[in-house]
């Protein structure tokens, strides 16, 4: 196995060097958030950022991925980095100069920072093509919000794309900001590191009546709480401790006065689970658990499950591979292994379960914010340290040149 002690030498500083660049690329995308699978402003921001770069670029035609290719001056493995490049469906609140010009978007996740940081890399590893063996696939995303961008590029032939005229992806590799996270610290463990995200929505069928009488109704309501209520119980006593699950109800509805007992009620809500078998148990249960409680208040009840994101499972090597790897970087304390799985969701998870490899979290939490004050991912107050950015480009570049150098 090669050394690669040397391989890392200087890209520290030329990480540093493309800082101003990178944030630069993230304060555009941020002014002009896109959502979803169609992001046109936003892949001709990155096709531009890679103009000049020896790279051949592809582009979806389902979404505006742009898949950019960079081939070393000697063959050897390939290995695929990832950014996403989508936003949320919320207002910014922030005082920033850069703030969002769209009404009703923000980039409140980061994904502007994801893909500066891959265009840094990429801008990186092209001034050391000549010492690469092997190549290196940038895969900019749309459609990770829900929309299963990952899938989508998956579908459209992505490893196709990376493999064609090289050897297949041997290595994937993304990276997640987190402003809930020191900043420059990279986290990440082997495993499952996020949670597969199922949805359910639940309807009451009952006999709707005034209110004064509810004797002669059958009211969907106090169904629907007691529901909620059994549904949260039944967690607590049939998922096991160690292989978690969380269900939060987050939305509900039913009647529309204070006078009239309603024919309906709904409700629906989120599944959060990290084994397959916890999965399909938890889904299982609130299907039992609702009837019963149906039966037993006299009213009908309709169960609908919409399966999303896969468990995003790290393989142990390719975790251990980007910790050691963010250390020789940064230095010990720059690397953190997480201890337990986060419950948060990422369709990175398809690419995970068709090539080895890896999700880190970079931490950019501002400088003078205590961590009980920080404005989270999703927040339409959050801010990041864009100094940690340059850690990113570091870490995407050194992951790339190890794994060539050593695959």
């Amino acid at each position: 196995m090669t050394d690669t002690t040397d391989l890392l030498e200087g890209i520290g500083g030329e990480a540093a060097a493309r800082l101003d660049d990178a944030v630069d690329l993230r304060r555009r995308i941020h002014r002009h958030p896109e959502l979803g699978l169609d992001l046109p402003v936003t892949q001709a921001t990155v096709l531009e950022a890679l103009d000049g770069l020896p790279v051949t670029t592809t582009t979806g035609t389902a979404t505006s991925s742009v898949i950019a290719v960079l081939d070393g001056d000697e063959p050897g493995p390939t290995v695929l980095l990832r950014g996403d490049m989508d936003a949320l469906p919320m207002p910014e609140d922030t005082d920033l100069d850069f703030a969002s010009e769209v009404d009703g978007a923000m980039h409140a996740c980061g994904h502007d920072a994801h893909v500066a940081m891959l265009a840094g890399a990429a801008s990186l590893l092209a001034s050391r093509r000549g010492s690469l063996a092997g190549r290196v696939v940038f895969m900019f995303q749309p459609g990770e919000e829900g929309f299963g961008g990952a899938k989508v590029m998956l579908d459209e032939g992505l490893l196709d794309v990376a493999a064609d005229g090289a050897e297949p992806v041997s290595l994937g590799f993304a990276i997640h900001q987190s402003p809930t996270l020191p900043s420059g610290l990279i986290a990440s463990r082997g495993q499952a590191i996020l949670a597969a995200t199922d949805e359910f929505e639940i309807t009451v069928q009952g006999r709707g009546g005034h209110a004064s009488m509810p004797h002669h109704a059958g009211d969907p309501i106090p169904a629907a709480a007691a529901m909620i209520s059994a549904i949260q119980t039944m967690v607590t006593r049939r998922v096991d401790v160690f292989d978690p699950a969380v269900v939060t109800v987050a939305s509900m509805h039913g009647g529309t006065t204070t006078n009239v007992i309603p024919e309906t009620a709904t409700f629906a809500g989120t599944i959060r689970t990290v084994s397959p078998s916890t999965r399909a148990l938890v889904v299982g249960e609130i299907r039992r658990v609702v009837e019963g409680v149906a039966a037993a208040h006299g009213v009908g009840v309709e169960v609908e499950s919409t399966p999303g994101y896969p468990v995003t499972v790290n393989d142990p090597a390719s975790a251990a591979f980007a910790l050691d790897t963010a250390a020789r970087l940064a230095g010990e304390r720059a690397a953190f292994e997480l201890p337990t799985p986060i419950m948060g969701g990422e369709d990175w998870s398809y690419v995970l379960e068709q090539v080895p490899g890896a999700m880190a979290f970079l931490g950019t939490r501002p400088d003078g914010i205590k961590p009980e004050d920080v404005a989270p991912n999703h927040s339409n107050r959050m801010v990041i340290d864009e100094g940690a950015m340059a850690a990113g480009i570091a870490l995407y570049s050194g992951v790339a040149l190890r794994h060539l150098a050593n695959a």
